[in-house]
């Protein structure tokens, strides 16, 4: 099949298959998560289609597209409006559990993956473990054939919504930090596991804290060999820094950016996209973000041959993050004094009421807030330039 007719079909797919209440969903959309009763309605109809993982093997359950499809289907969806999946699980834990999990582990846990049934978080960062990772101190001590857990992870995105966790523990004090740490599948309604949200800057509740006493896990949930989860956890990131496609997302960006810039006049009277200064700067993010769009297919290429993206996830990981901002800025700029009206209850899909400003200006402001965080969150900028010049430049 041709990637012309692929795309027609997936576009036929869409217009059927994305019900008013999801797609608004996906409109709405202020960070890289979307209403959660909404997206998981989305991740049954695309399970039941048989497109949940199009970045799986065909054995797991994936779809057999090749490179070029399964961009093309991330696109399609993203300018469609369809809402995004939690990556914890599908992108993330689901491709390093083919790797490094033991034949049980993938039997169990990647079909509960693939219908919803479980919808995982990541306990990485804890209150004095973010950007050095390797200091963290929840525990995990042996206990006949389980560990007994005590600690805390912070920063867990969507812990209130997750029945599943994956945490990074230490299992040992001796040698280097990394060397005694251990990664280990737990889950959310086990006894002594407690979740407490953190509201955010916008007022809504994306991030949460995990309170860990004496939970109980079997032995048998460690993915690799005890103090040797430093190498899988990396081994995850890859996945999930190289995995994201950030110019899918920028091209969603541009498209709100074109209907406000359309539509919304600067001081001098004239639509912003006749402003000339305007128009530079958006044309100079613009190319930066084409320019990143090669390079994210560069990455894909190397998923595909079989490889990882290695150190340049993290070249895609700054730039994604920061020209994101940067088109936010853009966003921010056109829509002026409209965007600052904080309305949290227009941002649910089942909203009807009436709301304050122009419609495509609703979401500006919240998502300028939400991106501020990442260049944080998954590897900040700076530790990611240190990794380039580590392992790229030889610095």
């Amino acid at each position: 099949m041709s990637d012309t007719v692929f795309r027609e079909e997936v576009r036929a797919f869409l217009k059927q298959s994305l019900t008013p209440d999801i797609k608004r969903a996906g409109e709405l959309m202020t960070s890289v998560f979307a209403d959660f009763d909404a997206t998981m309605k989305w991740h049954r109809v695309l399970h039941a289609k048989g497109w949940i993982a199009p970045d799986w093997p065909e054995q797991y359950g994936g779809t057999g597209w090749t490179l070029s499809q399964r961009y093309i289907f991330q696109e399609e969806c993203k300018l469609a409006n369809a809402p995004a999946l939690p990556a914890m699980g599908l992108q993330m834990l689901g491709p390093m559990l083919m790797h490094h999990g033991t034949e049980a582990q993938k039997q169990y846990y990647l079909p509960r993956m693939l219908s919803g049934e479980d919808v995982w978080c990541q306990g990485y960062s804890e209150p004095g473990a973010g950007s050095d990772l390797a200091s963290l101190i929840t525990s995990a001590v042996p206990d006949g054939d389980d560990y007994l857990i005590n600690g805390s992870k912070i920063w867990t995105s969507y812990a209130q919504h997750c029945n599943k966790i994956f945490c990074l523990v230490r299992t040992s004090k001796e040698g280097r930090p990394q060397a005694g740490i251990s990664f280990i599948l737990v889950d959310m309604d086990s006894q002594g596991l407690t979740v407490e949200p953190i509201v955010g800057l916008d007022g809504t509740v994306e991030q949460c804290q995990v309170f860990f006493d004496n939970v109980r896990v079997p032995a048998a949930n460690l993915v690799g060999s005890e103090n040797k989860g430093w190498d899988v956890a990396k081994s995850l990131l890859e996945f999930e820094r190289g995995g994201h496609n950030f110019t899918i997302d920028h091209k969603k960006q541009m498209a709100k950016i074109d209907k406000q810039a359309s539509s919304q006049r600067d001081s001098d009277g004239r639509l912003w996209r006749d402003n000339p200064v305007f128009a530079a700067k958006y044309a100079d993010v613009a190319v930066d973000a084409l320019a990143l769009e090669f390079t994210e297919l560069r990455v894909k290429g190397a998923f595909e041959a079989g490889g990882n993206a290695g150190a340049l996830s993290s070249l895609t990981k700054i730039m994604g993050t920061e020209i994101g901002q940067r088109f936010n800025e853009l966003s921010i700029e056109i829509m002026g004094e409209h965007a600052l009206v904080k309305q949290l209850d227009a941002l649910s899909p089942n909203f009807e009421g009436d709301i304050i400003g122009p419609e495509c200006g609703l979401t500006t402001f919240a998502e300028y807030i939400n991106n501020r965080a990442s260049t944080i969150y998954g590897g900040s900028a700076e530790i990611q330039r240190d990794i380039i010049a580590k392992r790229v430049l030889r610095l």
